[in-house]
């Protein structure tokens, strides 16, 4: 490949970079105006959610008092989770054609050699929906906690530190 060859491919490149820089940053803008509401408990509760999945509305019918508080604390929720999957839907649906042109480019694994494709090493699971004490939230905690074989206590460590200063024969 000739000079002038490279330096036109890197132009294009450096093109077709900047456009779609551009064109995430139009498509960010129109993702953060996105909201979606959910209903639950035969429309007595409306939740709405902006683009990240917060809430930032709930209306009650007039004939809320109808519900217990169990059912009222269940609608809410039921109707925060339908709203978050619309705006999830919706986000994904504006977002489409930027993967699309992404995955027609090639990848960086593909570019350079030894690369790993960064995509598949760290896959990132979905949220659990369920209650904080819920037994399928706390089967995630199921794995043992990290031990550490080398790790000394701090006073055995202490004091074997007493003798050590400015004067040690280790400095």
């Amino acid at each position: 490949m000739s000079r002038d060859e490279g330096e036109s491919t890197a132009a294009s490149i450096l093109e077709g970079f900047t456009a779609q820089m551009r064109e995430i940053a139009e498509a960010s803008q129109r993702r953060v105006q996105l909201t979606a509401s959910g209903t639950a408990a035969r429309g007595r509760v409306t939740v709405t959610v902006n683009a990240d999945g917060v809430v930032i509305s709930t209306r009650f019918a007039a004939d809320i008092g109808e519900l217990t508080y169990q059912e009222i604390a269940a609608a809410v929720t039921a109707a925060a989770q339908q709203a978050t999957e619309e705006v999830q839907r919706q986000s994904r649906e504006l977002l489409q054609p930027l993967r699309d042109r992404r995955a027609k480019m090639p990848r960086l694994s593909e570019l350079i050699e030894g690369m790993p494709e960064l995509a598949t090493r760290a896959p990132i699971p979905p949220a659990s929906l369920a209650p904080p004490q819920a037994r399928e939230r706390l089967a995630q905690y199921t794995e043992p906690a990290p031990r550490f074989s080398n790790a000394v206590d701090y006073d055995e460590w202490s004091s074997d530190q007493a003798n050590r200063g400015a004067t040690d024969s280790s400095w």
